[in-house]
């Protein structure tokens, strides 16, 4: 028997994922990155709650470098979850199944991201 050198179908460097399909993805992964930054805000909770000296180590910590660009993570992945989530009670009450609207709405939903992350970043980093 013979081994073939071919890639198996759809391969990843031939076939192209539909926005739809990106669009669930991302949602998905959006939703596990969130849980991390919940338990990232309990944590800065928790350090406000237990003293000053606690709390100043949180805020140095989140006022890094890293922090500001994990905060900016957070952000566009909350934003992107909602308005992902908008199309979803779209979808719950009837509207959106046709491709075309489908499609308009995930656009819609990215420009959400795009506008509300871009005041996210300029409050974070400025």
């Amino acid at each position: 028997m013979t081994t073939r050198n071919r890639p198996l179908s759809p391969h990843l460097q031939v076939y192209r994922l539909p926005l739809l399909a990106l669009m669930s993805i991302t949602h998905r992964i959006t939703g596990v990155g969130l849980v991390v930054g919940l338990l990232a805000l309990a944590a800065w909770l928790g350090a406000a709650a237990s003293g000053p000296a606690a709390f100043a180590a949180a805020q140095s910590l989140f006022g890094s470098f890293l922090g500001k660009l994990l905060l900016t993570g957070w952000s566009v992945a909350l934003f992107f979850h909602l308005g992902h989530g908008v199309r979803h009670l779209l979808w719950d009450s009837g509207w959106g199944y046709d491709l075309p609207q489908a499609y308009a709405s995930a656009r819609v939903s990215l420009g959400f991201t795009g506008v509300l992350s871009l005041v996210a970043l300029i409050a974070i980093w400025f």
